[in-house]
């Protein structure tokens, strides 16, 4: 009788019901199969709030190398062809360049969804985070394709900006989660910490906001063509954003102190010393930008040092509460003592 050899190394054979599974939901699928480390959750949110960044970046470096148009249709690169050809130049490559990433940032988001999914036990709020970051990148890439066909439009450039703020916001929220528990959150400051924190996010909202129109305003209008830009004055609107990011540095400064007042404990002090040396660094560049006749580069710079505000602003608000581990049945959470001196009102 012939003897079969080792089977060392066979991959096991999928029955129907296996591929059936596979094709209706290949999330349930991967997850029934496959149990990331809690270390690769953290590392693939990660992975997707860098290309969060990376993409405003790059989306910037269109602009001000003046290849808004380096495409002049969508979704197509010409009205021909898919990608970009030798005859439209650098503008083009750098375009359909920045087009192509947006493909990686799915990427990013894709593997943080599976990996948040197949985690176990089972977290929705991290499967949910996840897809809000999908649809986001999904309806901002719609509104890249409404930027080209109005020709640029500052008020549509500007939106297309402030949706991925709100990627980035959604991607920090779903990082800092794969870092928690998901017990029930505790409060580490008091009410009025808390109302000053929020007042801080709601001004550095509008100090984003704001710049938007600086840059709506300003000389950059990301083709070399005539374009549309906002009927302002660039430079008041500078001084107006200036102004704004004072507010926002005076905001973290009282709020360090308060919170020193308060004996709070050392995550949100560190959080809110980083976010103050952010800022500094990007008022030192916005300076610096305005007085040298805004240059590409620093443009450029300040706009990544925006996104870096934007992320140390909600690890300031996200670290004024924590969430442990989910606590065992029958034990009620415990609630901070209000007398203690990290729940103190400012003295």
């Amino acid at each position: 009788m012939h003897k079969r050899g080792p089977t060392i190394g066979r991959v096991p054979n999928l029955t129907r019901a296996d591929a059936v599974t596979a094709v209706r939901n290949p999330l349930a699928f991967i997850a029934a199969r496959w149990t990331p480390d809690p270390r690769t959750v953290r590392r693939a949110a990660l992975a997707a709030l860098v290309m969060s960044v990376v993409i405003v970046v790059t989306g910037g470096a269109v602009r001000l190398t003046g290849s808004g148009l380096g495409c002049p249709t969508w979704p197509k690169c010409t009205e021909d062809s898919l990608h970009n050809t030798a005859e439209m130049g650098i503008h083009g490559y750098i375009e359909f360049g920045n087009r192509m990433l947006t493909y990686v940032l799915c990427a990013a988001v894709g593997w943080a969804i599976v990996a948040a999914r197949s985690q176990k036990p089972y977290r929705r709020d991290l499967v949910r985070l996840g897809w809000a970051q999908f649809w986001v990148v999904m309806s901002n890439a719609v509104l890249g394709g409404i930027v080209v066909l109005v020709g640029l439009n500052p008020y549509t450039v500007a939106a297309h900006f402030l949706l991925s703020t709100v990627l980035i916001a959604v991607a920090t929220l779903m990082w800092q989660r794969t870092r928690e528990g998901d017990g029930a959150p505790r409060p580490l400051v008091g009410k009025s910490v808390q109302q000053l924190v929020w007042i801080l996010v709601a001004a550095t909202v509008l100090l984003i906001a704001v710049g938007t129109v600086v840059t709506g305003a300003g000389p950059h209008a990301g083709d070399s063509s005539e374009v549309e830009r906002m009927p302002l004055d660039w430079e008041n609107v500078s001084k107006l954003h200036a102004v704004l990011a004072w507010i926002v540095v005076t905001l973290t400064f009282a709020l360090w102190f308060v919170l020193k007042a308060v004996d709070a404990p050392q995550g949100p002090l560190a959080r809110t010393r980083e976010l103050f040396l952010v800022l500094l660094a990007q008022g030192a560049l916005g300076y610096i930008q305005y007085f040298t006749e805004l240059p590409e580069i620093l443009v450029g710079a300040h706009m990544f040092g925006s996104c870096l505000v934007w992320i140390a602003t909600l690890r300031v608000l996200l670290s004024l509460r924590e969430r442990p581990e989910t606590e065992p049945p029958g034990l009620p959470a415990q609630q901070p003592d209000a007398t203690s001196p990290s729940m103190a009102e400012p003295r």
